[in-house]
């Protein structure tokens, strides 16, 4: 079992960097540019996101925007950088398609974090 895990590993970035080299190949662009725009892009998210984050915190624990779709849309981006870093074409196909899932919450998920606009009266007695 642990040289097939060992296998996958090892084989999922080698054949990420082959499918890369047949790829730059087909298009005529350098391997290098296909590597660098990877790493560049993937940096750049990251980057941005972590002041993005900074300030959706804030606002969460201010209680102006729903923590959890906030965490989710962050986790999400910061996967997706990592894999524009990692080397390759397939990892970069799968950051796009990361970032190109409709899963953000924050629209539907805005009107509960004031309670949804309910008020309830009620008095309130301790039974012990």
């Amino acid at each position: 079992m642990r040289i097939v895990l060992l296998l996958i590993l090892l084989g999922f970035p080698a054949l990420d960097i082959y499918v890369t080299i047949q790829f730059a190949a087909w298009t005529g662009v350098p391997v290098w540019f296909w590597l660098g725009a990877g790493l560049v892009g993937g940096w750049l998210l990251l980057r941005n996101e972590q002041v993005a984050f900074r300030a959706k915190s804030h606002a969460a624990f201010s209680g102006h925007a729903p923590l959890l779709s906030s965490l989710l849309d962050s986790g999400r981006k910061v996967l997706a950088g990592v894999l524009f870093i990692l080397p390759g074409i397939v990892t970069d196909v799968a950051a796009l398609a990361l970032l190109a899932l409709p899963i953000n919450l924050t629209g539907r998920l805005q009107a509960q974090a004031g309670g949804g606009g309910k008020v309830l009266d009620g008095e309130y007695r301790r039974l012990d």
